[in-house]
């Protein structure tokens, strides 16, 4: 048995770990858009103004870790890992063209079963995500212990419940009063293609964060949340594309060139 040290910062992430970073990444976003909720449903009558950092939590708990535990220089690694390219660069590809194929047929389907597709957030900016907390600290040591495809599955399910403010929130427009199942079985398994890129890429946080933009930019660009036959379609072409890549790559590693706990 072999084990790898995980790419959280160059240093192994035990239980504890995982339970202060998930403290961490909550507290932070929910704290900023909790008294968005609590406005909206009328509990109180007026919130301070405060900035709009809410979707960061995840990187602070990231970055607030990885400096505790190695200082400045495993600060400098993570944040490194946006610019890693030591792998084919045809991931690239993937990671930008995959997530709009798939909302875009998602969208024919919609013209197709009769819906005139609204564009209610073509008009907004699209926000680069960042994949430091979720890939960059969360993944890894969750791979060594559930496999790859259990820590894919993991940080989705994770994900879709630090959404859950965003739908009670009139200006989320694309989470307001929307569908949570579906979000959250999308996202999971977008979660888990996303860990297949990660692994296929060495670890690089560049494809994922791509990735992750992409799916945004095509949900704003290709709105299908008016269709439900197109937003089952999505969800059935997500469904597909892991199952092929379960198949393809193995539940175990999903392209994982590194062994980890637990590999023979």
């Amino acid at each position: 048995m072999v084990r790898a040290t995980s790419k959280s910062g160059d240093n192994d992430v035990g239980i504890g770990g995982i339970v202060v970073f998930l403290v961490l990444t909550f507290a932070w976003s929910w704290g900023f858009w909790g008294p968005k909720v609590l406005l909206a449903a009328g509990v109180v009558e007026g919130v301070p103004v405060l900035p709009n950092l809410g979707a960061f939590g995840p990187t602070v708990a990231a970055f607030l870790l990885v400096a505790y535990a190695n200082g400045f220089e495993g600060v400098r690694r993570l944040a490194g890992r946006a610019v890693q390219l030591d792998y084919p660069t045809r991931w690239i590809l993937v990671a930008l063209v995959l997530p709009p194929a798939i909302v875009g047929t998602a969208l024919a389907v919609a013209v197709a079963t009769g819906t005139t597709p609204t564009f209610p957030w073509a008009d907004q900016p699209i926000v680069l995500f960042i994949a430091f907390g979720w890939r960059g600290y969360l993944l890894d040591p969750l791979q060594e212990r559930l496999t790859a495809l259990g820590g894919g599955l993991a940080v989705g399910l994770v994900w879709a419940v630090w959404h859950l403010p965003l739908f009670y929130i009139p200006s989320e427009t694309i989470y307001y009063q929307n569908p949570l199942l579906g979000f959250a079985v999308s996202i999971t398994l977008l979660s888990v293609l996303m860990t297949w890129v990660y692994n296929s890429t060495n670890g690089s946080l560049l494809p994922a964060l791509l990735m992750h933009t992409s799916w945004n930019w095509a949900q704003g660009m290709f709105p299908i949340l008016d269709s439900d036959p197109a937003s089952l379609a999505m969800v059935g072409l997500l469904v597909a594309a892991t199952i092929v890549v379960v198949v393809y790559s193995g539940p175990k590693r999903l392209g994982q060139t590194r062994k980890v706990s637990g590999s023979d």
